[in-house]
């Protein structure tokens, strides 16, 4: 084994974890002061119950071999991680490296749906959606690309997740918010932008793990992927404040940290595949196709309270159709549509269209379900909304003092 390729799969491991603390800073200062510890226990809950649920079975689904049914899930041979000793090797580097990288990837995708539902959603029934979503949604979908699924046999490109995590959550928070239905009264503004800031600069920050971590080697290509990630969250960060500043004459923090985040979603799947120029253009049009559906979803009547399809969902699925025009053999060894391959677009298209159908409907019925569970429900009373959260599920205030309401 590598010791270079081991320590580097380890520190992005750590940076995709810091991930979700920002995250969690992210919607936290998006929502009203009395859900932010809420909001902010999502992401934190997340940590802990996705941790229990990947060493006992989630990676077992996700990248062991399912037998029969292979091509659509893998199977419990690596239950509690049996058979998975300190020297096993997966290709450099210990498999136990590869499990804690992959954890951190499906921590933060439940967690990323968690903003279609704050400041209405049982949190008692959250803890359970987390096991039933990982388990009948996430494992199955990260088998179908990385695992050995019917999707990495079509040949489909996603270097970091733009399927398996941003399209995957994206269309699952459609889902959620169209059975939880709207807030009673929706908050006007964030109540904390500083947080909004900092939770977009930490994400920023742990998305060089996220993407460059994911070439698996510290080598020419994971250096590569680190340059267009940051290109392309510079690009759509800088868009969005321009057309912000354009149609309304401000140039508003949440929107630029919102548009970096947008930027960040749409290279995710093209990282370790394209280079400058195409992380420019998809950096670009993430800016510009996000805020465009951004303003629709504020009119369509669904109340996805964090934009989370809008940024995710759509951004996931521009970056991996984008994957498919701007891929250079150069780089990750398959051409794209500007080196002459169209048909890379095709693959890309579709594999964005069975992940979004899969999410939707098993999330439909796995919310469908808790809510006729007697004792879970997914929605709180309208007492305990309208107190807010924090008090009514944790006991607890993000901020005592005046103007803590």
């Amino acid at each position: 084994m590598d010791s270079g390729h081991t320590a580097w799969v380890l520190v992005a491991s750590a940076l995709v974890f810091f991930m979700t603390p920002g995250l969690a800073f992210f919607y936290g200062g998006l929502v009203r002061a009395k859900n932010v510890v809420n909001t902010i226990m999502y992401s934190f809950m997340s940590i802990a119950v996705v941790s229990i649920v990947w060493v006992l079975w989630g990676y077992s689904l996700a990248f062991t071999d399912g037998g029969g049914l292979n091509q659509w899930v893998g199977g419990f041979s690596a239950f509690g991680l049996s058979g998975i000793g300190v020297d096993a090797d997966a290709g450099g580097f210990p498999e136990l490296a590869f499990i804690c990288f992959q954890l951190m990837f499906a921590i933060i995708t439940p967690a990323l749906i968690t903003g279609a539902f704050v400041e209405r959603f049982k949190f008692t029934t959250y803890l359970v959606f987390l096991v039933f979503w990982i388990t009948l949604v996430y494992a199955p979908v990260c088998h179908w690309v990385w695992g050995g699924g019917w999707i990495a046999d079509l040949g489909a490109l996603d270097f970091a997740g733009g399927t398996v995590i941003h399209v995957n959550a994206g269309i699952a928070a459609v889902a959620a918010a169209m059975l939880v239905g709207k807030r009673r009264n929706p908050g006007v503004e964030p109540h904390n932008v500083p947080y909004v800031v900092l939770g977009a600069a930490i994400l920023w920050f742990g998305w060089f793990g996220f993407n460059a971590g994911s070439e698996l080697a510290a080598d020419g290509v994971a250096a590569s992927a680190f340059l267009v990630t940051n290109t392309a969250a510079a690009a759509a960060a800088l868009t969005w404040g321009i057309i912000s500043q354009i149609r309304t004459g401000k140039m508003g923090a949440v929107g630029v940290a919102t548009g970096a985040v947008a930027g960040l979603v749409a290279i995710t799947p093209a990282s370790g595949f394209v280079g400058i120029y195409g992380a420019l253009a998809i950096g670009i049009g993430a800016g510009v196709i996000c805020f465009i559906c951004l303003e629709l979803m504020e009119r369509s009547g669904l109340d996805d309270a964090l934009a989370v399809f809008a940024v995710h969902g759509v951004g996931g699925a521009w970056g991996a159709v984008a994957t498919g025009i701007f891929c250079t053999a150069a780089i990750g060894g398959t051409a794209g549509l500007i080196d002459g391959n169209a048909g890379q677009v095709g693959i890309q298209v579709a594999s964005v269209l069975a992940t979004t159908a899969y999410s939707f409907v098993l999330t439909i019925a796995i919310l469908f379900v808790l809510d006729k569970v007697p004792g879970l429900g997914l929605r709180v009373s309208e007492p305990d909304e309208d107190v807010g959260l924090d008090l009514a599920a944790h006991g607890e205030r993000g901020t005592v003092g005046d103007g803590a309401d």
